[in-house]
């Protein structure tokens, strides 16, 4: 039986250190396209909602691995060569923002509408609104449901390896291909993630817990 040599090992901690990168991609950017897609599916116009509301449904509707392949291959034959790591960051941006949308859609919706009616009377702006009443308390309820779906992210990093992105799960496949061990590989790398996935998992149920207490 061949063992896992600290070689091999190393190799995989690298490529988690991508998983790390291409998920932290993946947040920022969803986080920057999310939250104006989140305002737009509350706002006054229905042709704003509307057009917020297809692209969550649109986006969630397809799965993330065709969003990949359109984002490498569709736009390498539209004459617009993106590297893999490029091509990942932005298929998952933008299926981290139509999930993150969604979720501070709700948090949004979650504020009472009282406190809507509050900064009415007092004569803010619908910006203001935002800035100073709706958005500093949809944070806080906010927190927890996102910290979970960072999870998801960190997960869905490894179909990253179909566009030939070397991420965690990818470098399990090449170590593997060499070493003839799955069950080894494939053990330390849901290993590694699992290292990666449960404070973040701990993180939310926590957070959730001190929300409704705080409730």
């Amino acid at each position: 039986m061949i063992k896992l040599s600290a070689t091999h090992l190393l190799y995989l901690v690298e490529a988690a250190r991508w998983t790390i990168l291409l998920s932290l991609l993946a947040f920022v950017g969803g986080s920057i396209l999310g939250l104006p897609l989140a305002v737009m599916r509350v706002a006054k116009s229905r042709l704003v909602r509307v057009l917020a509301t297809a692209y969550i449904q649109l986006i969630q509707g397809t799965p993330l691995l065709i969003v990949l392949f359109l984002s490498y291959f569709g736009l390498g034959i539209l004459g617009y060569k993106l590297i893999p790591l490029v091509a990942a960051g932005l298929a998952l941006t933008l299926y981290s923002a139509a999930f993150l949308g969604e979720i501070w859609r709700g948090c949004i919706e979650a504020v009472p509408k009282t406190q809507w009616e509050a900064s009415d009377i007092l004569g803010l702006n619908r910006f203001q609104q935002y800035a100073y009443v709706v958005l500093p308390q949809a944070l806080r309820i906010a927190i927890p449901p996102t910290v979970g779906f960072m999870v998801q992210i960190v997960k869905n990093t490894s179909l990253a390896s179909v566009i030939g992105f070397v991420e965690l799960s990818r470098a399990g496949q090449i170590v593997n291909n060499s070493t003839f061990e799955p069950f080894v590989i494939f053990a330390c790398v849901g290993a590694i993630y699992f290292v990666l996935c449960y404070p973040l998992s701990l993180a939310a149920r926590t957070l959730e817990k001190r929300v409704h207490v705080g409730r």
